[in-house]
């Protein structure tokens, strides 16, 4: 795609009078923001995470990724979260693993002090989106990998099938979301500093344990739409996970 091009996507903003901070702080004081166990383990394979590397996991919520990461793969982890009610979730779950209060626009952290980060559908609820992307990359290692996952606009079971049937679009109810498509993520990324290096297709996770197996066996619209996700084209793809690298000058 060209650069020149202008990025699009489509912004989605609910009627808030909390700063963002309290808004995160009210959702978690209600339920965690999270997917099936499956699923990190699932992108964690997709990332193959080194052992004794060093991993942020920035708008980590409840600490799921950071504490598979750590446990099955032996990684040094840190998570970074504006809600300090999340922090404390996953304190209280995970205790042995490090949790900061952090904005992802302004990390504290010195430049290249990570072999890898991860940011896992947050990115898109960033006030500022740029100064994210130039925070992870300026935190990771030259030779360190990001991995980031974005939604699409035009996911075929997600947002086109909610139009189709209701008219609407889908609303997660964070304060403030966005969409793109799978190349418009791409183009924003690198103008911002990096360098898509693979994409992956999100469609829905297998069952990679005996608790999530069962969860969809309770949730059989879910089991369908994994049954038939391999048949779902790229482009129409739920969410896309992009690997990277800080660009070259």
């Amino acid at each position: 795609m060209d650069d020149n091009h202008p990025t699009i996507n489509f912004e989605i903003r609910l009627p808030e009078s909390l700063e963002p901070r309290a808004s995160y702080d009210a959702i978690y004081n209600q339920r965690a923001i999270q997917q099936l166990d499956s699923f990190y383990l699932w992108l964690l394979r997709q990332l193959s995470p080194v052992s004794g590397m060093r991993l942020l996991d920035v708008a980590s919520g409840a600490g799921r990724l950071g504490h598979f990461a750590q446990q099955r793969y032996g990684v040094r982890v840190i998570g970074s979260d504006l809600s300090v009610c999340a922090l404390r979730m996953a304190a209280d779950n995970h205790p042995s693993s490090h949790y900061i209060a952090a904005n992802g626009e302004a990390l504290p952290f010195c430049r290249g002090a990570f072999d890898y980060v991860t940011c896992i559908g947050s990115l898109e609820h960033f006030a500022d989106m740029a100064s994210g992307i130039k925070e992870i990359g300026r935190v990771v290692k030259k030779s360190g990998i990001i991995c980031l996952l974005l939604p699409n606009t035009y996911s075929l079971m997600h947002n086109v099938y909610k139009a189709y049937k209701e008219g609407t679009s889908v609303v997660d109810q964070q304060p403030l979301q966005r969409y793109a498509a799978r190349l418009e993520w791409a183009q924003l990324l690198r103008r911002n500093g990096l360098t898509v290096t693979r994409v992956v297709k999100y469609e829905r996770e297998r069952p990679l344990t005996v608790h999530d197996a069962a969860w969809y066996l309770r949730h059989r619209k879910s089991l369908a739409r994994l049954i038939v996700a391999p048949l779902v084209p790229f482009n129409l793809a739920h969410s896309f996970v992009y690997f990277c690298r800080v660009s070259s000058l």
